[in-house]
């Protein structure tokens, strides 16, 4: 009786000691969620530097040491446009054409270089429903004096659009002539302004440079002013404005505004 009663005892204990097995019946499923909103983004955007535009830069104006002020707010923003320099000329009586200096820059990491002269704007509305950017010559160089570089233009040439973003790019003009704008509503270059890139619908979300070069040899050679050796010159400087202006609405950069 005491042998068999061990016995007993002992199976019962090994039986306990087996691991659970689970058959197929026994699986169980659970579903949950994942959800993440964006909404339209209104803080400044810093600018970026034109030949690596994944680096914010600090750029420098080469007309004022006090500048460049900051951008537009958003979500439709212009956050920067360089200024142009082209520097102390000597008066000559032969027309002559003048490069603009390239824009300077420090980068993220406090090196000092330089790049193409660079307009930047930012689409963080998050609609990808187009807009285009245009710039006008505010008149004509002139002097403290009122005086002006009569005939003097502004050539824009070797322009292309810099981008990190995957959304599709806009378009732009390649090459620009500004049209220096009159006051006169009578004038037929009253408010002349020139597209400089255009985003349609489905393109343009995100941030997008237009730089006037590719690199810095090219940058050097871009931009142009040219002055006729019949334009009467003082020895004085000659200074100009440029407004340039960013709006909702997509315009066909086949057919730039001109005059």
């Amino acid at each position: 009786m005491k042998t068999t009663k061990y016995m007993f005892a002992g199976l019962i204990m090994s039986t306990m000691l087996l691991p659970a097995v689970a058959s197929a019946e026994d699986t169980a499923s659970y579903n949950t969620n994942g959800a993440v909103t964006f909404t339209a983004n209104t803080d400044p955007t810093k600018p970026v530097d034109p030949l690596d535009p994944e680096n914010p830069i600090t750029p420098t104006d080469p007309t004022d040491p006090t500048k460049p002020d900051p951008g537009t707010a958003g979500p439709l923003s212009i956050d920067f446009a360089s200024s142009l320099q082209f520097g102390e000329q000597k008066i000559t009586s032969t027309t002559q054409v003048y490069s603009a200096q390239t824009q300077k820059y420090t980068t993220k990491n406090g090196v000092a270089t330089e790049g193409p002269n660079y307009a930047q704007i930012t689409d963080n509305r998050g609609t990808e429903t187009g807009w285009t950017l245009k710039v006008k010559q505010n008149g004509q160089f002139s002097n403290p004096d009122g005086k002006e570089l009569t005939g003097a233009k502004i050539t824009l040439n070797n322009g292309n659009v810099v981008t990190n973003s995957s959304s599709a790019s806009p378009t732009g003009n390649s090459s620009i002539v500004l049209t220096p704008a009159s006051t006169d509503p009578e004038s037929e270059n009253y408010g002349a302004e020139s597209i400089v890139m255009s985003a349609q619908n489905g393109q343009g979300a995100g941030t997008y440079l237009y730089a006037w070069g590719s690199d810095q040899a090219s940058a050097a050679d871009s931009i142009k002013l040219e002055v006729p050796g019949s334009t009467t010159k003082y020895a004085t400087q000659y200074t100009t404005t440029f407004t340039w202006t960013l709006s909702d609405i997509p315009t066909n950069t086949e057919t730039p505004e001109n005059p």
